[in-house]
């Protein structure tokens, strides 16, 4: 997988070809470009359904698979907007519930780039356009769109009056952009990144947020002042808890739902801010019985994903083979909580731009091996850089076949586009 992909369309891979050759411009930062491309195209993002807008550095699009299966299960048709895509480009646009399909696609994408081409546009502008008139021109009761990079200058933050925001997980990625020197931010990195995510606040739209340390509480509630937005935070305006069952509450009242099927002990705090944000909206009515009904069905494929027997899995024996393309500290954290007091098999593969120890160092109590494997298309680690443990090996395949008949689980982690390539190995493509 990379970011333009290929398509067995070959409308489709026309398209994507063109989007291959755009390259954001060197310290180019803004909405204006987005702004004129939409203008062209009779802003769209102003006739879209009702939009739930979701940023964060972990947790974003697990929080949009819930508000998208809440919604469903109420009987809504709901538009999806989610990135990156794992296997084909047409993941990153679901037409009430389904994929976009490749002609439509292709034709999007080809009015898109048509009427900007002067413009230098990027590879996510023009997605993101597409989207927003695919949206405009599909009816649909709602819509759910993931930020992509940050929140502030994110092509989808052109939008001006989306039914909640919602600003989930916070953590450091993506330095290069995010913490790049500008006069008037804050310097310190977590309150760096709060500044950029709660750059999706707008004027009179309900805010709902997790908790964070103060210096990132702080630039969060600036951002909302500043907006004139209400601005709901968990522990102050709602709060969970999550044991047996889910237990909410807000000033609406408490709600009893059933804990995330999705494994992992954040996704009860993902799916608490999903609730947030339909309870403190007005736009969209949904019952509490879809509620639990969409906690419970909710499913995002490669976060802590267990994967079925397939062609890939087959060569790991009979053992758990997970997927994660987690690919920071607090994914790594996630992940440790999730297999504490256990042994497992890590295959890592991680972009040569990312931090080595983010998913390794918080595993290593509970490694039993550790094999770095390339990410393809991608420059990426070599095993030197996880420790002296780390073994090399030349593909995913390699790395499972010669596992020890030891059961124990195996973890494939480090990056999506990895995780992409595992997903289409094993006949798991997401649909």
């Amino acid at each position: 997988m990379n970011d333009f992909a290929q398509s067995d369309s070959p409308e489709v891979q026309r398209q994507l070809d063109r989007l291959a050759a755009l390259s954001l411009p060197q310290g180019r930062f803004g909405l204006e470009t987005i702004s004129t491309l939409l203008a062209r195209l009779g802003n769209p993002e102003e006739q879209i359904p009702p939009a739930f807008h979701v940023a964060g550095t972990n947790g974003k699009g697990s929080t949009c698979a819930y508000l998208r299966a809440i919604l469903e299960a109420d009987g809504l048709t709901v538009h999806t907007a989610t990135k990156p895509h794992l296997v084909r480009y047409n993941e990153r646009i679901r037409i009430v519930g389904k994929l976009i399909e490749d002609r439509y696609l292709a034709d999007l994408l080809e009015e898109v780039l048509d009427i900007s081409a002067e413009l230098a546009v990027s590879f996510f502008e023009v997605t993101t356009a597409a989207m927003f008139l695919a949206f405009a021109r599909e009816h649909a009761d709602a819509c759910v769109i993931e930020t992509g990079l940050g929140g502030r200058f994110d092509a989808t933050n052109i939008m001006r009056h989306p039914a909640a925001v919602g600003i989930a997980t916070l953590g450091i990625d993506h330095e290069a952009f995010l913490l790049r020197p500008e006069e008037g931010a804050p310097e310190a990195p977590l309150a760096r990144i709060a500044f950029e995510k709660a750059g999706i606040i707008k004027p009179g739209v309900p805010a709902c947020t997790l908790s964070y340390p103060d210096d990132a509480t702080l630039e969060i509630e600036r951002a909302a002042m500043a907006a004139g937005a209400p601005l709901h935070m968990r522990g102050m305006d709602w709060d969970a808890t999550s044991i047996d069952v889910l237990e909410y509450r807000d000033r609406h009242g408490a709600l009893t739902l059933p804990l995330p099927q999705m494994p992992g002990s954040h996704q009860a705090e993902n799916a608490a801010l999903a609730i947030a944000m339909l309870r403190h909206q007005d736009r969209v009515s949904v019952s509490v019985e879809a509620m639990g009904r969409g906690i419970r069905d909710a499913r995002w494929p490669a976060r802590l994903q267990k994967l079925d027997q397939g062609p890939l899995t087959a060569l790991a024996g009979d053992r758990e083979v997970w997927l994660d393309g987690g690919h920071n500290p607090d994914a790594g954290r996630a992940l440790a909580r999730h297999f504490a007091d256990q042994k497992l098999h890590l295959v890592l593969g991680m972009l040569a731009n990312k931090d080595p120890e983010a998913i390794a160092g918080p595993l290593a109590p509970g490694t039993a091996s550790l094999q770095a494997v390339p990410v393809p298309g991608h420059e990426s680690h070599p095993a030197r850089a996880f420790g002296r443990a780390a073994r090399a090996v030349s593909s995913v395949e390699v790395a499972l076949a010669s596992l020890p008949e030891d059961r124990l689980p195996v973890l494939i982690a480090g990056s999506l586009y990895l995780a992409g390539e595992v997903l289409k190995a094993n006949n798991e493509v997401p649909d």
